[in-house]
């Protein structure tokens, strides 16, 4: 009760966390000194787990992993770019424990699974803290890890945190920030099926009271598959800091993304596989179209008057425009050897969130324990607006090879169909409570209550407003046995909607909110002197209230299906020898529906005990960084992935999968390098995803050159 009471005490607060920088201290003079150069080995830079550096996303009271008695990972842009890893996409599957991606052109590329559950609605996004709401399924930004600063991955529910749409977990990408230390970066790469790519950051100080910071990244490539297999984009990211005290600063940014991605929706089964002929086809048609274009502004504020006191806001304005004009779904026919095209679809998006996050931090006493405690509240305002051609009609045949992909077919017309409008209020407190040095309580709370406001501009009398409230709140308990080890349990709840709330359609739109639960407990350690660091982490997730049908009525939707999860994650870095690390991380997971039942050709069918859609049990991470001289480096990494299921019924199967890359660095000087970089070395197929007529494939091997110069 006491851990309660002091998460929501009325009490303003802030983040300690100052730039250094920001001092203002005049610089002495100066001393020359002789120049020594040593040789030998080249150290690998520190790597590892990052235990100790502090986190945004497991916590708003900036604490660290091993602070935090949650499951989180921080992966810096620095590893990731060295790693080749060029999208956040491949950052986060390649890198973090059991997160695998599920991105298709229709959800923008942003779809990901963690713990058992699947999807935009279930694993969030965010960018610097903030979320963009899901419309229709689809999430665009961001993209790109050349603006990265670092990624942080925070597993299992996070809704105390951030709201509904995290029973999965949080991906959370922070930008490159301005900076009063100059830095000047760029990179030039050119890879296989006509890759180019070419990339700048900068950053430094304007005046003593001034800093920046600009990047910019684009690529393009011809892509492998024909036809219509080419994509390209770009990412812009640009801020201005003004320190105006040591005590106060303000933030102004912008970042535009622009992507126009590969046109392809997957490669048609024959007997549930992918044949060799149909791997670099594509079977889009001529005039195909897909493009997003994202915006995001913020301005930031935050002053800290005290050491023991800060105040921080953040408004923003979100807004995306995407494009869809394809043929979608493929499927072979045997008898006549040719590939069946439907679903011709074009879809609008026009989406623009605004929105002001302000909280407070105070670190204090109470009771005359050391207590810190933040506190604040969230609003924003959703407007999503859906033009399209449904119902989607239109089919044609083609041949497997050496086809014409002919153009789009719109029979029903393309015009508005909805708009919608959301309004969310939360209120949000989250508390530390250290009993001794080594013992801490950790709780939070979150209310929030989103409104929702639907214009069917079809059919106007489908036209409604649904309001919606939930309650969230985490409770831990972590245990510093020995300085470098923290032990930890939690409970904590999260919600989701039943489908994004911004496409909530009338026959959803009194079903409530999804709720979870989940225990966890684990073990996180720093050892050998900081070469070494490792994670233990065991839980187990239910879900209610998901959409299933009335057994004794087929024809009615009701909300009383479950689903649950349970499993053991471990992660290690090892620093071996000064020029030899290892890394790697393992996710074991059983996930099952313990009630769900849909209708199947008027029948009700059970799928209780049977592997949700796009989840699979196992998924592992490694990778082995060796320095056999001076200045060069070379990389190696494998990623697993256990089958998965592309129906409730568990027989469209998709087979597990390894892919293994790998990377060369020569460093010329200490500010350039050369980079040889290969992904998918021995060109693998597999599915990244799928339904039970097609695959969408990953991408086969691909060899990139690369230079990069620091000046």
């Amino acid at each position: 009760m006491t851990l309660l009471a002091a998460t929501v005490l009325p009490l303003l607060a802030a983040d300690p966390g100052r730039a250094e920088e920001a001092g203002g201290i005049a610089p002495g003079p100066t001393l020359a000194l002789d120049t020594i150069t040593i040789e030998g080995r080249r150290t690998i830079a520190p790597s590892g787990l990052n235990l100790s550096a502090p986190a945004v996303s497991g916590s708003r009271l900036g604490l660290t992993p091993l602070q935090t008695p949650a499951s989180i990972e921080i992966m810096s842009g620095e590893r990731l770019r060295e790693r080749g890893q060029n999208t956040v996409a491949e950052a986060v599957t390649q890198n973090a424990t059991g997160i695998t991606w599920l991105g298709a052109p229709g959800n923008g590329g942003g779809s990901y699974a963690s713990r058992g559950f699947a999807g935009v609605s279930s694993v969030m996004n965010l960018y610097d803290g903030t979320r963009l709401y899901v419309g229709s399924g689809t999430v665009t930004f961001p993209f790109d890890t050349w603006n990265v600063e670092r990624i942080e991955v925070l597993r299992g529910p996070a809704s105390v945190l951030y709201g509904e749409g995290a029973i999965g977990g949080v991906i959370n990408v922070v930008p490159k920030k301005p900076t009063f230390s100059p830095v000047n970066a760029a990179e030039a790469s050119i890879a296989s099926h006509g890759g180019r790519r070419l990339a700048f950051d900068s950053g430094g100080p304007l005046s003593d009271r001034f800093a920046y910071r600009f990047n910019i990244a684009g690529t393009m490539t011809d892509g492998w598959l024909r036809p219509n297999g080419e994509f390209r984009n770009l990412a812009v990211s640009g801020a201005l800091l003004f320190q105006a005290t040591p005590d106060l600063a303000f933030t102004v940014s912008h970042d535009v993304g622009y992507q126009e991605p590969m046109r392809y929706f997957g490669t048609p089964l024959v007997n549930g596989r992918p044949e060799q002929r149909m791997r670099a086809a594509n079977y889009n048609v001529n005039d195909s179209r897909v493009g997003f274009q994202d915006n995001w502004s913020q301005f930031k504020v935050e002053w800290t008057p005290t050491s023991d006191f800060t105040l921080r806001n953040t408004a923003y304005r979100l807004s995306s425009h995407r494009q869809w004009r394809n043929v979608e779904s493929y499927s072979y026919l045997p008898a006549t050897d040719r590939i069946a095209r439907s679903s011709y679809i074009e879809i609008f998006h026009m989406q623009e969130q605004w929105g002001n996050r302000f909280d407070a931090t105070w670190r204090g006493t109470m009771l005359g324990f050391r207590n810190e405690l933040v506190a604040g509240f969230d609003i924003n305002r959703i407007r999503f607006r859906n033009v399209s051609n449904s119902p989607y009609g239109g089919t044609s045949t083609v041949d497997p090879v050496g086809f014409d992909p002919g153009n789009f077919i719109n029979i029903a017309g393309t015009r508005p169909a909805f708009q919608s409008t959301a309004d969310q209020t939360s209120l949000f407190a989250e508390n530390r409570l250290s009993l001794t040095d080594n013992l801490a309580l950790i709780g939070g709370l979150r209310y929030e209550a989103p409104r929702i406001h639907r214009d069917d501009l079809i059919n106007p009398a489908n036209t409604f407003s649904a309001r919606f409230q939930a309650l969230s709140y985490r409770v831990g308990i972590v245990y510093n046995p020995i300085p470098d080890m923290a032990l930890y349990a939690q409970y904590s709840t999260g919600i989701d909607p039943v489908r994004d709330l911004l496409s909530l359609s009338i026959s959803q739109r009194d079903f409530k909110l999804s709720t979870g639960r989940q225990v966890e407990v684990g073990v996180k350690q720093t050892f050998w002197g900081g070469r070494g660091e490792f994670t233990l982490a065991a839980y187990r997730i239910t879900k209610d209230n998901l959409v299933s049908v009335d057994a004794s009525n087929p024809g009615v939707a009701v909300q009383v299906g479950s689903q649950s999860s349970q499993g053991i994650e471990a992660a290690l870095s090892l620093k071996l020898l000064d020029n030899l690390r290892v890394e790697g991380n393992l996710a074991l997971l059983h996930a099952q529906y313990d009630s769900f039942q849909q209708t199947v050709g008027g029948v009700v069918v059970s799928y209780r005990g049977k592997q949700p859609q796009h989840v699979p049990e196992q998924v592992a991470n490694l990778w082995v960084t060796w320095s056999p001289l001076p200045r060069l480096e070379a990389r190696a990494g494998v990623q697993y992935v256990g089958e998965t299921f592309s129906d409730f019924a568990n027989t469209a199967r998709r087979p597990a999968y390894a892919v293994v890359n790998a990377s060369v660095d020569y460093r010329l000087t200490d500010a350039a390098r050369v980079s040889l970089r290969v992904n998918n070395l021995f060109d693998k197929v597999y599915p990244v995803t799928g339904s039970t007529s097609m695959w969408l494939l990953g991408r086969p091997r691909t060899v990139e050159l690369a230079y990069h110069v620091s000046f």
